[in-house]
């Protein structure tokens, strides 16, 4: 065996152990998963050309988070970044509350959180983990600019030291301050009051739900929605806000029949309840439900 064939053998072991809270790390920043798995081979292929350059200042960790995060801020900066199609309905659709940026959002599939190995947060941690993958904080940080959203997760979430943050981003200690202030007051605004916890009814919960959407009683699941309730469905860009908006959205919607009925079989997905639908055997997106106490604040509807 070559000594090349070797050090690659080697550096694949190495890397193997951060591959996969990498991929979450770059989920975070660009809110798409295929984006994500991009974002971390284009980081051990670069991390693999620079080895000879690696001299152990850092730890092999800390390198690959930089390489990982300049990869996920160049991504956003990147002009042809592809758009997902908007979706066409096959209703006319009534004027929605507003029309969302979040055509790039996806959900993760808690599946995949199991293989990020567990770890108990730092002392400078802001967020738990739970918080860290919620459709809510993640939505947040696609709203903030990318330099801001990197530090914020780089220091809040993942606790790395303000120096090593300061030289991953090509900044100063002073400046990470100042960005992290922003960035903090910006989350903040933009996720609202998401400090509820599902309750110890959610399965009964979202059962009824489920329930009441695949028997199109559009009563039934109105009652179970907060009355600040919202519906999102990306990738396209419409939103409902508010019980009214999204009992006329719902109710348009209900009224075309779908074929061989409509299936909900539950799920979970970054962390909260969920549910694969179908059309009859044709897979029709990922519902994933936000709660509030013993109610539903957000449905977010992926349709792809």
């Amino acid at each position: 065996m070559s000594t090349r064939s070797t050090d690659e053998r080697d550096f694949r072991e190495l890397t193997d152990t951060y591959r996969h809270e990498l991929h979450l790390h770059c989920y975070r920043i660009l809110g798409s998963l295929i984006d994500a798995e991009d974002a971390v081979q284009e980081t051990l292929l670069a991390a693999w050309r620079g080895l000879d350059g690696f001299e152990g200042r850092s730890s092999l960790r800390t390198w690959l988070y930089r390489i990982a995060t300049n990869r996920c801020l160049n991504a956003l900066r990147d002009a042809g970044r592809r758009r997902p199609p908007e979706p066409v309905p096959p209703f006319d659709p009534p004027v929605p509350s507003r029309r969302g940026e979040m055509t790039w959002l996806q959900p993760y599939p808690d599946e995949l959180l199991e293989r990020v190995a567990d770890s108990e947060p730092g002392p400078e941690a802001r967020y738990t983990a739970r918080e860290a993958i919620e459709l809510a904080f993640v939505t947040g940080l696609q709203l903030l600019p990318p330099r801001q959203a990197a530090a914020l997760v780089l220091r809040d979430v993942l606790c790395f030291p303000a120096g090593e943050v300061a030289s991953m981003l090509g900044t100063t200690e002073t400046a990470v301050k100042g960005i992290l202030q922003r960035a903090r007051a910006s989350l903040d605004k933009h996720r609202g009051d998401t400090g509820h916890r599902p309750s110890p009814r959610e399965r009964e919960l979202t059962k009824r739900f489920a329930d009441a959407f695949t028997a199109g009683d559009l009563d039934g699941v109105l009652a179970l929605l907060t009355d600040d309730a919202w519906l999102a469905m990306p990738p396209a860009p419409h939103e409902y806000h508010g019980l009214e908006a999204i009992a006329g959205f719902l109710r348009v919607s209900m009224a075309v029949p779908a074929p061989e009925g409509f299936t909900m079989t539950p799920t979970r997905a970054n962390n909260q309840p969920a549910f694969q639908c179908r059309h009859g055997g044709t897979p029709a997106g990922l519902m994933v439900l936000t709660l509030d106490r013993d109610r539903v604040r957000a449905v977010t509807r992926f349709l792809e």
